[in-house]
């Protein structure tokens, strides 16, 4: 026995899974404790924005939508998924659709920017604005630019050195996490984002954005799926003396990557068609001068309206 399988890079070879792994919390639970922080933080402004404007509150579902992805966050790398994702790639392959699919998604349906800038003073207001609306932010966020950078990154990682590295050393694993949730939030940006961002796609466009990326994640899942050998030293080299060979655990992550994959494309494709159906499609592709001008306007009315309530309720 090597002591790769007695000690493999991120802890000792965890047993078979069962009821007890089940219950199994990951430590140090420096995730949980970030999250925790958050939804405070989240609370704490949802207060102050009834408090100083109870006719305009928060959406509830823009919490629904926060709440979700905490709880989502907390299941991808701080339970059972993260105890097992260097054991098995198929746990790790369910750890990776997490953070690109529904996480994102929800993070940007909740509008935490919309949420900052209604907490912010006038001053800082305009500064995130003008940074939002900058030609760096603007080219980072672009949507062809997001849908090159998801592509490169899922191929890259793959079907490169970088996933095995990821595998052995803790902190290129925490990064490559890192590193799919971001480029998830820029692709699924202009199609779900509630913020006010530079680049929005119309209906029809951000139909064809994710029907032509649909078919990179298929490809990539059949690649890893039909491959005649293990694609990952880390994997092959514990020993593992349950589950699946190494081989038949990577053919279970490739049909996840693909089937599971594309089905959560298909949903968000139905949801822009589902939209798409209930209102008028956007006359704009981005958030224009016109557009930032009125969203302006409309926080300075309700600063006046505050500042007047106030008054009136201190004489």
């Amino acid at each position: 026995m090597s002591l790769l399988t007695l000690f493999p890079a991120h802890g000792p070879l965890p047993p078979e899974p069962g009821l007890a792994a089940a219950l199994y919390w990951y430590s140090p639970p420096i995730i949980t404790l970030l999250v925790a922080v958050g939804l405070a933080a989240w609370f704490a402004a949802l207060r102050r924005i009834r408090r100083d404007h109870p006719g305009n509150p928060v959406p509830r579902s823009r919490t629904v939508a926060m709440v979700g992805a905490a709880l989502l966050i907390l299941l991808a790398l701080q339970s059972v998924i993260e105890r097992y994702d260097t054991t098995l790639f198929s746990v790790h392959m369910v750890q990776h659709l997490l953070l690109l699919f529904p996480i994102p998604i929800l993070l940007l349906r909740a509008a935490p920017v919309t949420l900052l800038l209604r907490l912010a003073s006038p001053r800082w207001r305009a500064r995130l604005l003008a940074l939002l609306q900058s030609r760096a932010v603007g080219v980072v966020s672009h949507p062809l630019v997001a849908w090159l950078m998801l592509a490169f990154v899922m191929w890259a990682t793959h079907l490169s050195p970088l996933f095995d590295a990821a595998l052995e050393n803790p902190l290129i694993h925490d990064l490559e996490h890192l590193l799919y949730l971001t480029t998830a939030l820029l692709f699924w940006a202009p199609v779900f984002s509630l913020d006010p961002i530079r680049h929005r796609l119309s209906r029809p466009a951000a139909l064809v954005y994710l029907f032509t990326q649909m078919p990179q994640n298929s490809f990539l899942g059949v690649a890893i799926m039909w491959s005649p050998r293990v694609l990952y030293p880390h994997y092959e080299n514990l020993n593992r003396s349950w589950g699946p060979s190494p081989l038949e655990d990577q053919q279970l992550a490739g049909a996840l990557m693909w089937l599971v994959g594309d089905a959560l494309f298909l949903l968000a494709i139905f949801a822009v068609l589902a939209t798409w159906m209930r209102a008028e499609e956007r006359p704009a592709s981005r958030y224009d001068a016109d557009e930032l001008a009125r969203e302006l306007a409309e926080i300075r009315r309700r600063e006046i309206a505050l500042a007047e309530r106030q008054r009136v309720e201190g004489e």
